[in-house]
């Protein structure tokens, strides 16, 4: 852990529920004058609508990019009918977001669209149906397989974006979409909102549909809890590396980088936004 903390290497600990346990950093090296900005766009309500809605411009119209894609790549495997309308139905939902200016209805238009989504996910896995079907997210505990897959991706991605934000001097526990509330990395939570569906939806129905994981990685407890096996978090972190190395292009940059920058990335972002340096933060759009 020493020679970690020395060269720069932070450590992440999570439960065997793929729950966020604690993280092992070095020297703090926040940025002082980039945090003050931070802190007081937290503390307005109405500046912390402007980054908060953004954010969740970003989700809405990366979920509805998975459904759409679903429709192209497999026409005569998913309900196109269904998966269009509520496409159409998330499509429309993006001009009202991005005039909101009240967080509550912010998130009242954020937890629409995404039940409307996952009202969709289950006609996305293509492949081991029986074992990995899916009615509806369930979280603390996750009640079967693919929601074990769900909330063990979302707690990577949340832990990515954590190293992301502290990188570049922000402090991951101070959001504007997510409350400050004791403990939360709740900028954290605000940046990987545009990345879920992208990022770690479309890596969990790979692991699906391509059989990366299958029923022997879980394991059923008496309270209903389905968990990783230890050969399940093997292969599901080893399937997670390989996707953070492909390369694609930023479709803001324009540039060529793996997956696993893209959390940096946008919190640089946010952090030239902060400053002053961009007009108004630009979410990941993915095309």
């Amino acid at each position: 852990m020493g020679k970690c903390a020395r060269l720069g290497v932070d450590l992440s600990f999570f439960s065997p529920q793929g729950r966020f346990l604690a993280r092992a950093v070095g020297e703090e090296r926040g940025n002082v004058l980039l945090r003050q900005p931070q802190y007081r766009i937290a503390d307005s309500e109405a500046e912390s609508c402007l980054y908060a809605r953004n954010f969740i411009l970003g989700k809405v119209y990366n979920a509805r990019w998975v459904l759409e894609r679903a429709t192209r790549d497999h026409p005569q495997r998913v309900p196109v009918e269904q998966l269009k309308r509520t496409s159409a139905q998330l499509a429309a939902a993006l001009p009202l977001i991005e005039q909101c200016d009240d967080l509550d209805q912010l998130r009242g238009l954020e937890g629409e669209a995404a039940q409307r989504y996952f009202d969709c996910f289950d006609s996305l896995i293509l492949q081991q149906h029986d074992d990995f079907s899916f009615a509806g997210r369930s979280r603390r505990p996750p009640l079967d397989n693919t929601n074990a897959l769900l909330s063990f991706a979302y707690s990577l991605l949340a832990s990515d974006c954590t190293a992301a934000l502290q990188s570049v001097g922000l402090d991951p526990y101070v959001g504007f979409l997510h409350r400050a509330r004791p403990g939360r990395r709740s900028l954290a939570l605000d940046l990987m909102e545009e990345l879920r569906a992208v990022y770690a939806d479309r890596f969990v129905l790979s692991c699906i549909n391509q059989k990366i994981m299958t029923p022997k990685h879980f394991q059923k407890q008496e309270n209903g809890a389905v968990l990783l096996t230890d050969e399940g978090r093997r292969a599901f972190l080893g399937g997670w590396q390989t996707r953070k190395q492909e390369t694609i292009t930023h479709p803001f940059l324009n540039e060529k980088l793996p997956w696993g920058l893209v959390p940096y990335v946008q919190a640089l972002l946010l952090a030239r936004t902060l400053r002053g340096d961009m007009e108004l933060y630009p979410p990941f759009f993915w095309k």
